[in-house]
């Protein structure tokens, strides 16, 4: 959950990226480090298996200036998508502000994509987090293989949830995905927490805070 230290005049925020094997979260995150200013990033720390695929996490912080002087820390994880890995998706979902969840829009990548949809659902609930409540938005990635989905059926599938076409690999639905989610995350802050009266960080503000660091 958001950590706000008056002493320190910082908060911090904490967004996952979560979905099946290969769907593209890691390189949902690779692609927001090359983008972002390397003066407003941190360090991303990547745990890979011999496939090639991320074993633990990724974490990426983001971080801003507020125009009065807080500082606005973002820490962007990735869970293992692999079936074997539920335990260690749990814990990294703990605590989380906000999810992106990364799809693919393969038909043939239906099955997976449900699966770990529940499997998000029972760990946000395990985690004591509201899963209806918490912002989300749903990434469907891999538009530039065959046979998927249109976008058409999966934005009636969907329904009020927040959906965006994805090529990751090339940038393309990266930024607006993450525009979204942190669109999503501050209204949440800010019914909880009154961010704008307390902090005097608006909307316009927070977002402007963290998409002026991107090239």
């Amino acid at each position: 959950m958001v950590q706000i230290n008056m002493a320190e005049r910082e908060i911090t925020v904490k967004v996952v990226y979560y979905g099946p094997a290969l769907s593209g979260k890691t390189t949902n995150l690779q692609q927001l480090h090359q983008l972002i200013d390397p003066v407003a990033r941190g360090k991303m720390l990547t745990l890979d298996t011999a496939d090639d695929r991320t074993l633990y996490f990724d974490f990426l912080p983001i971080q801003f200036g507020t125009q009065n002087g807080f500082a606005v820390k973002i820490k962007l994880f990735t869970v293992p998508g692999q079936v074997m890995h539920k335990s260690t998706r749990k814990v990294v979902l703990a605590g989380a502000d906000a999810v992106a969840f990364i799809a693919d829009s393969q038909r043939s990548g239906a099955s997976a994509n449900a699966y770990s949809w529940r499997d998000m659902e029972a760990n946000l609930r395990s985690n004591g987090l509201d899963f209806d409540s918490i912002p989300k938005v749903v990434q469907f990635n891999k538009r530039d293989l065959p046979d998927v989905k249109p976008l058409q059926e999966i934005k009636d599938a969907w329904g009020d949830i927040p959906t965006f076409p994805a090529v990751a690999i090339r940038s393309e639905g990266v930024i607006e995905t993450f525009r979204e989610l942190l669109r999503g995350l501050y209204r949440g802050l800010e019914a909880k927490h009154r961010f704008g009266e307390k902090f005097g960080l608006t909307e316009k503000d927070f977002l402007k805070g963290v998409l002026t660091n991107f090239s």
